[in-house]
């Protein structure tokens, strides 16, 4: 079984598995359908990616829009990152406020963050990243919000970032907000 926790932001949660070990090593489920549905979570989950990231690296802040917009479910299978969501739901109360976790495998933690939220991560050690999705990718309804925008505030908890050119180029949450008419 796993203890689920509810965050600060209604609809995301961190869900810590039960980790079983002994002298060969460890066992844990890491997902369980049931785990979520405890929560009102029903996802058909369409799609699983992975990445490989240097210490140092920040992805994000990305979301998706309309008919293609993804939860996900996200975890690290090898290193650390600081994995950082951003609520962008039109009239929620928490609207443009962020949670960050550590994800790493020790704890061997996930996060689950529904529609509506923009999502990043910076590598606080090398990382393979996972990550379950609800929906496809679909290039056309692509999104993001500026990682670094000064009125999120966000600690990467890195000195030096590596970027793509593409995450240094989204807009603040105050231009996303004029551009979206309020939000996703």
């Amino acid at each position: 079984m796993a203890e689920v926790h509810q965050t600060p932001i209604p609809g995301v949660l961190e869900i810590f598995p039960k980790v079983f070990s002994d002298p060969r090593g460890y066992f844990f489920e890491s997902f369980r359908q049931d785990w979520l549905e405890k929560f009102g979570v029903h996802e058909n989950w369409v799609q699983d990616n992975q990445s490989l990231s240097q210490k140092g690296t920040v992805r994000g802040l990305h979301f998706q829009t309309g008919s293609y917009a993804q939860a996900k479910l996200v975890r690290v299978i090898s290193g650390k990152v600081l994995d950082v969501v951003v609520d962008l739901r039109k009239g929620s109360p928490t609207f443009g406020q962020s949670y960050a976790t550590e994800l790493d495998t020790e704890k061997n933690n996930l996060l689950y963050i529904p529609r509506g939220f923009a999502h990043g991560f910076s590598v606080l050690e090398d990382a393979i990243f996972v990550y379950k999705c609800s929906n496809y990718y679909h290039k056309a309804s692509e999104g993001g919000i500026l990682w670094s925008d000064p009125e999120l505030n966000i600690s990467w908890k890195v000195d030096q970032p590596i970027l793509s050119e593409k995450d240094q180029q989204w807009p603040t949450l105050a231009d996303f907000v004029l551009q979206s008419g309020g939000g996703l």
